[in-house]
């Protein structure tokens, strides 16, 4: 049987050049990067060259990227970092609701000990106004965290407008652009946002390493404590295979940027124009104008989404209904409840990721099968569609 993966968003398979150099520092060169002796000089020098395709893909200087576990780290980074750098200014922290759980959770546990989160609201397409970040801001505000993409409807936020108040106001801001790398166009030059957090396995490159981009001058205090690495900013061992595999993983994704975005949002956009003329009752979440190219929210209304995911996934296709960080969870989607919509419907929702790897092939037999999946649920539902929940 067929097997169709869409949900690139949850993670992305590693690609063969980023395995084939990873392979080198696994079994062959395998220096600590801090040791002075010649095969940790060859590491280190590894390490650099990595660090400088990653900062080219977001157009920053090598020196402004550090390495880290994840982009959870670095989310956690950013908020630990410099709430505890400007404590002498304040206590108050922006940012918004439909944030990845990475941030919400961590400002709820930062609430608990004492400091004043504000959760700015979105429009229904999951927009963030900038307007509305700097009706938030006090004087004890010392942090506006936005992200730049959303990871469950894709909608793109509107980061260089925030970035500019935050700047004016004298704040520090900061962006999750987890889903954004590699999958829209990133200059923080342009952007003049202080911190960015990014990761590898969103881009074709191995998991359990990311980085924080931290832009020359901004004031924020280890997160790691421990030995020397990454200028003294970030304690740990370097990982060494995986900051190589994220290095690669940035050059490709720099090289074929363009063709990749042409490619994801014509796919996507064929799996939407099929869904919406051939099956009745869906309607996509998110904005269509600001959107991530390979994502497709679809709720389908009068049946379960986990239902759907686990008839799709008899059929080999894989799919979310959500942030996988939260898929075993049946809370309803914070995101989808803030942009609005109805409870009886969120549970409804599928997310749907193209990449790389997808084919026409595999948006064709996906809706073959989704059509069929429905029909099949909706048959078998004790409430009558055309009459509403």
């Amino acid at each position: 049987m067929k097997e169709v993966y869409l949900d690139y968003s949850a993670t992305t398979p590693v690609k063969k050049e980023v395995a084939e150099e990873m392979s080198q520092y696994i079994l062959g060169h395998y220096g600590n990067p801090s040791s002075l002796y010649k095969i940790g000089s060859a590491s280190k020098e590894a390490v650099d060259i990595a660090r400088a395709k990653v900062a080219k893909l977001i157009n920053a200087a090598p020196e402004e990227i550090y390495f880290t576990s994840c982009g959870t780290e670095a989310d956690n980074w950013a908020f630990f970092g410099v709430a505890d750098a400007k404590r002498k200014k304040g206590n108050h922290i922006i940012t918004s609701n439909i944030e990845h759980h990475a941030i919400i959770h961590t400002g709820n546990y930062m609430s608990k000990r004492g400091y004043d989160i504000t959760y700015v609201e979105p429009d229904k397409e999951g927009r963030i106004s900038p307007e509305s970040v700097e009706k938030a801001i006090t004087d004890k505000t010392v942090l506006i965290s936005i992200m730049m993409v959303n990871n469950e409807i894709g909608t793109i936020e509107p980061i260089k407008e925030i970035a500019k108040i935050a700047k004016e106001h004298g704040i520090t801001s900061h962006t999750d652009a987890v889903q954004a790398l590699g999958n829209v166009p990133i200059d923080v030059k342009d952007l003049g946002v202080d911190l960015m957090s990014l990761s590898a396995h969103k881009i074709y490159g191995p998991k359990g390493v990311g980085a924080l981009y931290i832009k020359k001058g901004t004031l924020i205090s280890n997160y790691m404590h421990g030995g020397g690495q990454e200028k003294k900013k970030r304690a740990g061992t370097e990982n060494l295979a995986g900051i190589v595999g994220f290095g690669k993983a940035a050059e490709i994704a720099y090289d074929n940027l363009e063709d990749h975005i042409k490619k994801v949002s014509g796919l996507r956009d064929y799996f939407l124009k099929r869904v919406t003329e051939e099956i009745p009752d869906v309607q996509v979440n998110g904005s269509m104008e600001y959107r991530h190219p390979g994502n497709a929210s679809v709720t389908f209304k009068y049946i379960e989404g986990e239902a759907i995911l686990l008839l799709l996934n008899e059929k080999n296709i894989y799919v979310s209904t959500g942030s996988a960080c939260s898929s075993a969870s049946l809370v309803p989607s914070h995101v989808l409840m803030a942009i609005g919509v109805p409870a009886e419907l969120i549970h409804g929702t599928i997310r749907f990721t193209v990449g790389d790897f997808t084919t026409k092939e595999d948006i064709d037999y996906t809706v073959d099968c989704l059509k069929e999946v429905v029909a099949k649920l909706r048959n078998i539902s004790s409430v009558d569609g055309k009459k509403g929940w």
